[in-house]
C-alpha cells in the first residue's frame, strides 16, 4: 500500500475532482482523515488492519476529548467518505466503517426572525450612506432569495438576470441553481449600483456585485458584523447571523403555503430531508401558538 502521505494527496484530489467539493468542505474532510491517521499511528496499526472495533475505539477517544455528539457525527461522516475512497481505489477489500453508527442527535431548530423583526432591522439601516444602501441590498437578497453567505459574497453581475426576475447561484459542490429575486430586492440593488459605480474597483473584482469601500469583495466577517450591529440596534435578543435570514426565508415560505420541494430547489438542498427541518419548525410554531392563545391553556 502507498504511504499515508501519498494516500492523503490522492484523497484530496478525489474530493476535488470526483466529488467537486468546496475548499472548506475538502479541508474539513482532510482534517477528519488526519484525526484517524493520528489514531492509527498512536496504536501502531496500518489502514489495512483497521476493524470496526478499532473505529469504535477511535470514536470513544473523540468523546473522551470532550467533542460533542454533533461534531462526532460529522467526523464519522468524514471517516466513512475516506473509507469509501479507499474501497473505490482498491486500497482495501472491505469497508470497516460500514456498520459504524453515528450518535443520535436531537433535532435542533435554527433561529428564525419574525416578519416584524426583519422589518425592524430594515428600518434601522441608513439608506443615505453607501454602506447602508449596500447592506440593505444584501439583506434583501439574503432574505428574499435564501442564499448562503458565501453565495451572496461571491455573487457576480454575470449571475444577474434581473429582467427575467432571476439570479444564478453557485452553491455547494459548484452546483448551480436559478432563484427568483423579488422586485423589492431588485429596486434596492439598483439603488446600491449608484454608489458602487463611484468606487475604485480593484482589478479582478469588476464582476463582483458587493464590494467593500476598498473596492474588494466584501468578506463574510463584515456581513456577520453589520448584521449583529443592526440586530442590537433593533433590540433583537436572538443570536442571529447571515444564515438566520436563509432560515427565515424558508420558514416564512412554508408558513405561507409554499411546496416543500420548491423550497428545496430554491435553497439548493441535495436531499429533501435537509429541507424537512422547516416542517418541524412550522409544527413547533403552531404548537407555541396553541400554548399561548388557546383558552384551555390560559388557566
Amino acid at each position: 500500500m502507498d504511504n499515508k502521505d501519498s494516500i492523503a494527496t490522492k484523497y484530496k484530489n478525489y474530493l476535488l475532482l470526483e466529488r467537486s467539493l468546496s475548499p472548506n468542505s475538502i479541508e474539513a474532510y482532510i482534517e477528519d482523515m488526519s484525526k484517524l491517521l493520528r489514531f492509527i499511528n498512536d496504536e501502531s496499526l496500518s489502514i489495512r488492519d483497521l476493524t470496526l472495533d478499532h473505529l469504535q475505539q477511535f470514536v470513544a477517544q473523540l468523546y473522551d476529548l470532550g467533542i460533542n455528539p454533533r461534531s462526532v457525527s460529522r467526523i464519522i461522516s468524514g471517516i466513512k467518505s475516506f473509507f469509501n475512497f479507499l474501497l473505490i481505489d482498491g486500497y482495501i477489500d472491505k469497508d470497516p466503517s460500514e456498520l459504524l453508527e453515528t450518535p443520535k442527535i436531537g433535532l435542533k431548530l435554527p433561529t428564525v426572525l419574525t416578519l416584524e423583526e426583519i422589518e425592524s432591522i430594515f428600518k434601522i439601516i441608513d439608506h443615505s450612506t453607501r454602506e447602508g444602501q449596500r447592506n440593505r441590498a444584501m439583506l434583501e437578497i439574503l432574505y428574499g432569495c435564501g442564499l448562503r453567505i458565501s453565495e451572496l459574497t461571491n455573487l457576480k453581475f454575470s449571475d444577474l438576470f434581473l429582467n427575467d426576475g432571476y439570479i444564478k447561484v453557485e452553491g455547494k459542490g459548484s452546483k448551480q441553481r436559478l432563484v427568483p429575486i423579488s422586485l423589492i430586492a431588485i429596486k434596492e440593488l439598483e439603488k446600491y449600483m449608484i454608489y458602487r459605480n463611484l468606487l475604485n474597483v480593484k482589478k479582478g473584482s469588476e464582476d463582483i456585485v458587493f464590494l467593500s469601500n476598498r473596492g474588494t469583495p466584501i468578506s463574510r466577517i463584515m456581513v456577520f458584523h453589520f448584521i449583529k450591529q443592526y440586530a442590537f440596534q433593533a433590540q433583537i435578543k436572538k443570536n442571529i447571523s447571515p444564515h438566520t435570514f436563509r432560515h427565515s426565508f424558508a420558514t416564512h415560505l412554508l408558513e405561507g403555503g409554499a411546496n416543500i420541494r420548491a423550497i428545496q430547489l430554491m435553497l439548493g438542498h441535495e436531499k429533501i430531508t435537509t429541507t424537512e427541518i422547516y416542517i418541524h419548525m412550522d409544527r413547533e410554531y403552531l404548537r407555541q401558538e396553541i400554548i399561548e392563545h388557546h383558552p384551555r391553556n390560559k388557566r
